[in-house]
């Protein structure tokens, strides 16, 4: 079934809860735009939430203020009006809060996939796949309103979850089937037989959740997606005016309206007023998961706000959508939950993504690798996850570990130990405005909150004091209870070392202390340490992105080099997009630079070449005309003089320096790529011209002067696989073509005949039958040859036959009488005739070709076999410039199956079937 076309977002808003995060977070969402994951008519916002606490549903009343704001502004209004959500899609994302395992938020979380279908290659982030389900699987159908989605979740969703909007008014929820178990600690709805919202329970009791049950045993979990109507919507707008919703919204905090004192919650403030079943006064005195306990005056400003809601809310229907096929996995702080979320038990290999590995084989089974280059041994244990790294091995990674954000220097501090259930990884801060590098190690089953018999590396805090001599007082101020002492809160974590640049040393030498008379202890004591909830607010989000994108176009380059060195049958298209539309074609023309001047032979420069004139045309962006065009520029003559001479590196030198002159605008760029494609033609020329090393002859007895040697051939009908045996298709993939030998009212159509004459002339005819022959040249110098690479002069097809069977040589300090008297004693008629239409499809050129070496060999005293003479026409056709697919076994049987050999210089193959 196909996919439903993916929704045109009028907005998308991603909300997130770090002022500085703003900037960096709307370049995300542009970049995911220019790689056509988002419409380009979409309007991209990245919105701070007004409160650091302002919870899931002040930062959805914030954002659909931001939205219609601007939606009114771009419709010409001086003020907010709901009016432009009647036509409107908007799609509100929620980055959440702090998550331990990436510095940029679950939403940016690099999973173990990609889409090979993808016009633009990059790695695949959580937000990416909540991006595509919402645009191609929940959203199609869904009328004017107000999409809001969390992106602290792993979801999967069938491709048409088949969603009914017939009738629909209200707000709907969307919920994934989930085990009573997994409900436990988490969200679940309660609905009647007609699919209405009657409560909602967060972590509910036995009995609540078992009320909750479906037939299957299922429960339907919150899954943090919810629609609004366009309807329902204006009346959540309106609340954003009324006290003390107002101070939800940065309109009320700019009005100064009072702080926010509680989160107000999407789901157990929002839409719980909606549940058919929760009464008024109950709403108004329940306390929503996010708050927790508070004091008077923060539950007054509670029931204040849900008053607000209710009143608001209360008549709109709220009806659950629920997709069995679908799951939804929330991504906690549990390293051991994160782990198996990006890891494949089971699995007979490594999952290796955007990565470029030199010894895959010490990948363990169902580890993954995401955007990471790894040189030398680097082992990787079952069950371990690689990213964002650059390591240079010997290095060995057990099992039951999480390792991020190191490159090749920091690596060396792996290179004496063995990690066993640890997460490592390296961070960008931003101290003081300087920009700083901070490593952290946890181990797997250790807990963020867990207070009292909490852990630390796997071990209890007072065995990991024991073993490290670091005290408690160091972690944790000596006025802290007891009870409030626990991992989030000790400061474990080196950022600044008063004499030299932290590594990952300063973190790895607790899980092994050695006897140095405590020199790992005191430099971790001299270092300004923070804890892991002190550490987030210095978090670099900008520089952590740049770096990760750095490291995924290093190990591009990588790869690039090595698919066109091994000739893989892979697209470069993607790579090549990716490089442009993120601002780095530089180093990947560089890089296709290196690969053609050290290519070995000119198939795989042509390949590199043509890849350059991709990025070239890339850049233009769509603009400076077309594609195709001339490439005979005399500013480009000089690269390409190089390339004619075989000075392959010159030649890439060459054009490299001429290119850079042709980058400022559209046109020029195009114009380049051409001459770039012109380049590779040079090559591809070059290439197929080394046919000629594959054919041989025999001699044979010279035939009597004016004895005819006739051929005649048949016409050719392909069945399948037509030009994919054609040069440089057939180097880069090989190919394979089914074809049919036909005669046509009972004759060979196409045919040629040769006989020696005593003149030292060439006397050339063509004809549409062996005995009308329309056209006559005679040639009588070396200069009524020149124009042989000319397919549309008279003759030249002939006169390229002469060429490239050997009997002369237009570079011949001999004249053309000196040569023929020389070797034959005489010169040499030639006449061709095919009685098909020029340009019928059946083979016409390649077999006149065929026919007319056939017949110049034989008068010359030469025998040539089948598989030569397919070679000899490759070189023919080349000579003339024409480029022809090869006649392969055409003009001798009935039936036959042509194939290249997918190399360079590579032989023809052909199997015949003869009736």
């Amino acid at each position: 079934m196909e996919q439903p076309k993916g929704v045109d977002w009028t907005v998308i808003i991603l909300t997130c809860q770090y002022k500085d995060s703003v900037e960096v977070f709307q370049k995300e969402l542009e970049i995911r735009q220019k790689r056509e994951q988002i419409p380009a008519s979409t309007l991209l916002l990245a919105v701070e939430d007004p409160e650091v606490h302002v919870g899931s549903g002040g930062a959805t009343l914030n954002a659909l203020l931001v939205a219609a704001e601007h939606l009114s502004a771009r419709a010409g209004f001086t003020v907010v009006t709901s009016d432009v959500l009647h036509s409107a899609w908007i799609l509100i994302l929620h980055m959440g809060r702090d998550f331990p395992f990436d510095d940029c938020g679950r939403a940016f979380t690099c999973l173990p996939v990609e889409n090979p279908q993808a016009p633009v290659e990059a790695v695949v982030c959580n937000l990416d796949c909540l991006l595509d389900i919402m645009s191609h699987r929940l959203g199609p159908g869904s009328p004017p309103g107000v999409w809001v989605c969390s992106t602290d979740m792993l979801l999967s969703v069938p491709p048409n979850p088949g969603i009914n909007w017939d009738g629909f008014r209200g707000a709907r929820v969307i919920a994934l089937p989930g085990s009573t178990a997994y409900a436990r600690n988490h969200g679940v709805y309660l609905t009647d037989s007609q699919g209405f919202v009657l409560d909602i329970y967060y972590q509910g009791t036995e009995a609540e959740i078992q009320r909750c049950a479906r037939p299957d045993g299922q429960v339907p979990l919150v899954s943090g997606i919810v629609f609004f109507s366009v309807e329902t919507a204006e009346h959540l707008l309106a609340t954003h005016v009324s006290p003390p919703l107002d101070a939800c919204t940065y309109m009320g905090l700019d009005s100064g309206a009072q702080p926010v004192l509680s989160p107000l919650s999407l789901f157990f403030d929002i839409l719980l007023c909606m549940a058919r079943n929760v009464r008024r006064e109950d709403f108004l005195v329940g306390r929503p998961p996010e708050m927790g306990r508070g004091d008077m005056e923060t539950e007054g400003y509670l029931r204040g706000a849900r008053a607000e809601l209710w009143r608001e809310l209360r008549d709109q229907p709220l009806t659950l959508a629920y997709v069995p096929d679908g799951s939804y996995n929330y991504m906690t702080n549990s390293a051991s939950e994160f782990l198996h979320s990006l890891t494949f038990p089971g699995a007979s290999g490594a999952q290796v993504v955007h990565s470029q590995v030199e010894e895959q084989q010490l990948l363990g089974a169902g580890s993954s690798v995401v955007s990471c280059l790894l040189e030398g041994p680097v082992q990787l244990g079952p069950g371990s996850v690689l990213q964002h790294c650059h390591l240079r091995g010997p290095i060995h990674i057990g099992t039951g570990c999480f390792v991020s954000g190191l490159d090749a220097a920091q690596s060396e501090a792996l290179h004496s130990l063995e990690l066993h259930d640890l997460v490592l990884q390296g961070h960008h801060l931003q101290l003081h405005g300087a920009p700083s590098r901070a490593f952290t190690l946890v181990g797997r089953l250790d807990s963020w909150e867990r207070q009292g018999a909490g852990t630390y590396l796997n071990m209890s805090w007072s065995k990991f004091f024991q073993k490290t001599g670091i005290r408690d007082w160091d972690l944790w101020d000596p006025d802290t209870p007891p009870t409030e002492r626990c991992l989030l809160s000790a400061r474990l974590f080196p950022v600044l070392h008063p004499l030299r640049a932290l590594g990952p040393q300063d973190m790895l030498w607790m899980l092994d202390p050695q006897e140095d008379g405590g020199k790992a202890l005191r430099a971790w004591r001299d270092s300004w340490r923070l804890s892991w909830e002190q550490l987030q607010p210095c978090l670099d989000r900008a520089a952590t992105l740049a770096s990760r994108r750095d490291l995924f176009f290093r190990q591009a380059l990588h790869k690039a080099r090595h698919v066109l060195e091994a000739r893989q049958d892979l697209s470069l298209r993607p790579l090549i997009r990716a490089a442009v539309r993120e601002g780095c074609p530089g180093p990947l023309m560089a890089t296709l630079d290196q690969v053609a001047a050290g290519a070995g032979d000119p198939g795989v420069a042509a390949r590199a070449l043509a890849c350059v004139a991709d990025v070239l045309g890339c850049m233009a962006e769509g603009r400076g005309g077309l594609r195709s065009g001339p490439a005979a520029n005399p500013e480009w003559v000089r690269p390409f003089s190089y390339l004619e001479c075989g000075d392959l590196a010159g030649g890439v030198e060459a054009l490299a320096q001429e290119r850079e002159k042709w980058l400022s605008r559209p046109a020029l760029l195009v114009r380049a790529a051409r001459h770039y494609e012109g380049a590779g033609q040079i090559l591809i020329r070059q290439a197929v011209m080394s046919a000629q090393h594959f054919v041989s002859t025999e001699p044979v007895e010279l035939p009597a002067p004016g004895q005819w040697v006739v051929a005649e051939c048949p016409a050719r009908v392909d069945f399948s696989g037509g030009w994919s045996d054609t040069p440089p298709l057939a180097y880069e993939h090989g190919g394979a073509v089914l074809g049919l030998a036909v005669r046509v009212d009972g004759r060979r159509p196409i045919g040629a005949r040769a006989r020696r004459i005593p003149e030292p002339e060439l006397w050339l005819a063509v004809g549409p039958q062996h005995d009308k022959m329309a056209m006559k040249i005679v040639c009588r110098s070396l200069d009524d040859l020149q124009d042989y690479c000319q397919p549309h002069a008279p003759g030249a097809l002939l006169k390229a036959a002469f060429i490239c069977a050997g009997i002369l040589s237009v570079h011949s300090e001999l004249s053309l009488s000196e040569q023929l008297l020389c070797t034959f004693g005489g010169g040499f008629e030639l006449q061709t005739w095919s009685e098909l239409p020029h340009g019928s499809g059946l083979g016409t050129s390649s077999i006149l070709a065929g026919a007319a070496l056939a017949a110049l060999q034989r008068v010359a005293g030469r025998a040539v076999g089948t598989e030569a003479l397919i070679h000899a026409v490759l070189h023919l056709e080349q000579v003339l410039t024409t480029g022809m697919g090869p006649p392969q076994g055409r003009v001798k049987v009935t039936s036959t199956l042509s194939r290249a050999s997918g190399s360079c210089p590579g032989p023809a193959d052909r199997e015949l079937w003869c009736p």
